[in-house]
């Protein structure tokens, strides 16, 4: 595998790193703040600062961006600047983007990969924005795009604690749409196979195809955290009570099909659902 570059290294961007290590890839890392783990080589900077993202070593490289997109608006500047950045002839060989599923907006229905994405908020939206601009990019540049739709991520070290210690609430089951979730070592395998064997301009779902409720889930962790599992409200109450951002996850309910990543990137998953993710 060529030389891996991964931006926005956080809980998966390490993960990727550990396994791309361990497989004797040259890995280097960009971030805000210190090297995220020993044996990268690390560049520290900003997305939103573009003097600071001179000099990556994007040449020949896989690129696996995992940034978020920027907290307002319906646009993905850092993307932008992201790419504004590479010089002519220092073209990675493909990049890999993680998006998010909600670029299907919500609904109950199954979304496959030809679902037209209709995103209903603005993180949807800035994450539809940032799809096209780096495929747009890609295609000018003669670089390869692969795309990541992701679910809700979810690992031990990624339970919604803070939600549970603080005692806020989730909706009546009743009330609640179906979810999707991926577990995030999982999601660290299937970036690097998306690398090794996803084909120019593809598209993938990434779920374990196990959907819940929002609800559900974070009854499930906080069995797992032997914590007490939230009170449960309507959706009339929430909307008094809960932030606008979690009204957003709680009312955007799909089923995401996710076949088409088992089959063409030949991935076996290790936690095919809530339960067995848990577990340990």
């Amino acid at each position: 595998m060529q030389p891996l570059l991964i931006v926005g290294c956080g809980a998966v961007g390490r993960r990727v790193a550990v396994l791309a290590l361990a497989q004797g890839v040259e890995v280097s890392t960009f971030k805000r703040g210190e090297a995220p783990l020993a044996g990268v080589r690390h560049y520290t900077g900003n997305l939103d600062e573009p003097e600071t993202l001179r000099g990556l070593p994007t040449h020949g490289a896989g690129v696996i961006y995992l940034a978020p997109p920027p907290g307002g608006g319906n646009e993905d500047t850092r993307m932008r600047n992201f790419l504004s950045a590479i010089a002519a002839g220092d073209e990675p060989a493909k990049v890999v983007y993680i998006s998010t599923s909600g670029v299907y907006g919500g609904g109950s229905e199954v979304v496959t990969e030809e679902t037209e994405p209709v995103p209903q908020t603005a993180r949807g939206k800035r994450r539809l924005h940032a799809e096209r601009l780096l495929q747009a990019w890609g295609r000018e540049r003669g670089v390869a795009v692969v795309v990541l739709r992701v679910t809700a991520i979810y690992a031990a070290d990624r339970l919604p604690v803070t939600q549970l210690t603080t005692g806020q609430p989730v909706l009546l089951e009743e009330e609640a749409l179906p979810s999707n979730r991926i577990h995030a070592d999982d999601l660290s395998r299937i970036c690097l196979a998306a690398l090794e064997r996803g084909k120019d301009g593809a598209v993938f779902n990434v779920s374990d195809g196990a959907p819940s409720t929002m609800t559900a889930y974070f009854n499930a962790a906080a069995d797992k955290l032997g914590l007490p599992r939230p009170r449960q409200m309507t959706m009339a109450e929430a909307r008094q009570v809960m932030t606008p951002l979690m009204i957003s996850y709680f009312s955007e309910g799909r089923i995401v099909d996710s076949s088409k990543m088992l089959k063409e990137l030949g991935i076996t998953l290790l936690y095919p659902n809530l339960e067995a993710g848990l577990k340990g």
